[in-house]
């Protein structure tokens, strides 16, 4: 893993053995690239990256224990210095904005062209933004799209329920409502905030400020 002094010093951290090593060998190519150390989880991306400072770190977003969202968040909090770029399998809106909250300065699909990947890397330690066409048309649709509307009172009070760990059985016989309604409620409140789970629904909806 030795590579030119004033090269490009990069951390992969991703749980897949043969993925990571392809990242690895990939970016390993480069005469400006060096891949100072590698990471299969998020604790040990956090742990590496703080110790060894890159000057970017690859992280894969799903990874076992801390995910690479919460490890990039805590990275970005101890040395702004280090600058992520997230390389996944999904697209999602809600993974997109919760990497790009936590700090990450790129978002690329593990799908990419490897050329794709390189100018990724490049372009995040530059202190650029890396992200893959059709995550940036994703986003860009998103900011187009009219402003959802706010959450109706019924919605908040099922979200609050959520938030303090009731299912939606529980939730039902709390509002005297039938299981399939919660749902209903859930699933729109969903929609409104732009996300796909209950945990990512209850905290936006705490940032902001709705709970």
């Amino acid at each position: 893993m030795s590579g030119a002094q004033n090269g490009i010093r990069v951390l992969v951290a991703d749980d897949h053995a043969v993925v990571r090593a392809g990242i690895v060998a990939l970016l390993a190519s480069e005469p400006d690239i060096t891949v100072i150390g590698e990471a299969s989880d998020g604790e040990q991306a956090v742990e590496r990256a703080l110790t060894l400072r890159p000057d970017v770190v690859v992280m894969d977003v799903r990874m076992p224990g801390l995910t690479g969202d919460a490890a990039t968040a805590r990275i970005r909090e101890h040395d702004t210095a280090v600058r992520v770029l997230v390389l996944t399998t999904y697209e999602s809106d809600a993974s997109i904005l919760a990497a790009i909250e936590a700090g990450a300065s790129g978002y690329l699909l593990k799908a990419a062209p490897a050329e794709e990947l390189i100018a990724g890397v490049r372009s995040v330690a530059a202190g650029e933004v890396a992200l893959s066409p059709a995550i940036a048309t994703q986003l860009v649709s998103r900011m187009r799209a009219p402003t959802p509307s706010s959450l109706t009172p019924r919605e908040t009070e099922v979200l609050r329920l959520v938030a303090e760990g009731l299912s939606n059985r529980a939730i039902g016989e709390r509002l005297f409502v039938g299981e399939a309604t919660v749902k209903t409620h859930l699933l729109r409140a969903f929609e409104k905030l732009g996300v796909n789970d209950r945990t990512r629904a209850v905290t936006l909806a705490m940032e902001r400020g709705l709970l």
